[in-house]
């Protein structure tokens, strides 16, 4: 049993599934690593560490947003400012998501997630914050009533779109633009399926609408049907009207 205190180091070790031979043999073992407290810690920053914490944030996700009624993810800027006219219509959105029977989920995050957290409350339905840890983060909103806090954007993207069946998305910059490319990417491939997108601000949305149609689509990087994976409106009923026809409400 084992390897007693003075015999030869072992030319194989297995470690669980994994297998290391020669230098690559670590001293002791996992059992060893975690119950010794005065051993080494590094090892609680390694990847597969690192993966049981990103198990541990599905799990959290799925647990605390699995009883969701239909919901919508609306996305927006975080430094659209109270006093604009972007972060009243975000208030109206989700005061009438809320209203056509929807959840709210949003970023979790102050400015027009925030509105549309506001809304969602103000009509009294459940109001969702997605927040990921960043070095600049300022903590979910105080409109949130069910909120997630997560480390990893993979994680928190995949709950944006399990939960939701669809997206709003408001004017907004590199990570609102991230959300809306990569449904985008999934509604095209088809990893889903009666998705509906809506961009809300056809002044703000009509430079990158305008450049998918004559640079992308006109180039063959992109078919022309590919332009109908979202509709554009400056209507607050328009959108609930858009995302409640496609998810057959």
């Amino acid at each position: 049993m084992g390897n007693p205190e003075g015999a030869s180091k072992p030319e194989e070790q297995r470690l669980g599934p994994v297998l290391r031979r020669r230098d690559q043999i670590q001293p002791g073992t996992t059992d060893q690593r975690l119950l010794d407290t005065e051993g080494d810690s590094e090892w609680v920053h390694t990847d597969p560490w690192r993966v049981m914490r990103i198990q541990s944030e599905f799990v959290e996700g799925f647990g605390a947003l699995a009883e969701l009624p239909s919901a919508i993810s609306v996305f927006g800027s975080a430094r659209t400012k109270p006093d604009s006219p972007e972060y009243d219509a975000g208030v109206r959105l989700g005061r009438a998501l809320v209203q056509a029977g929807f959840a709210v989920i949003t970023g979790g995050g102050p400015g027009a997630m925030e509105a549309a957290n506001k809304g969602a409350r103000e009509a009294k339905g459940i109001s969702v914050g997605l927040g990921i840890e960043l070095p600049f983060e300022q903590g979910l909103n105080p409109h949130v009533d069910i909120g997630v806090n997560f480390r990893y954007f993979f994680v928190r993207k995949t709950m944006f779109v399990k939960y939701a069946q669809g997206f709003v998305v408001l004017p907004g910059g590199l990570g609102t633009l991230d959300e809306l490319f990569e449904a985008l990417t999934l509604v095209q491939t088809r990893k889903v399926t009666r998705f509906p997108i809506v961009l809300f601000g056809s002044e703000y949305w009509k430079g990158l609408v305008d450049w998918l149609r004559d640079s992308v689509v006109a180039g063959g990087k992109a078919s022309e049907r590919d332009l109908l994976l979202f509709h554009v409106t400056d209507d607050v009923d328009e959108a609930v009207a858009l995302v409640s026809k496609e998810t057959g409400r």
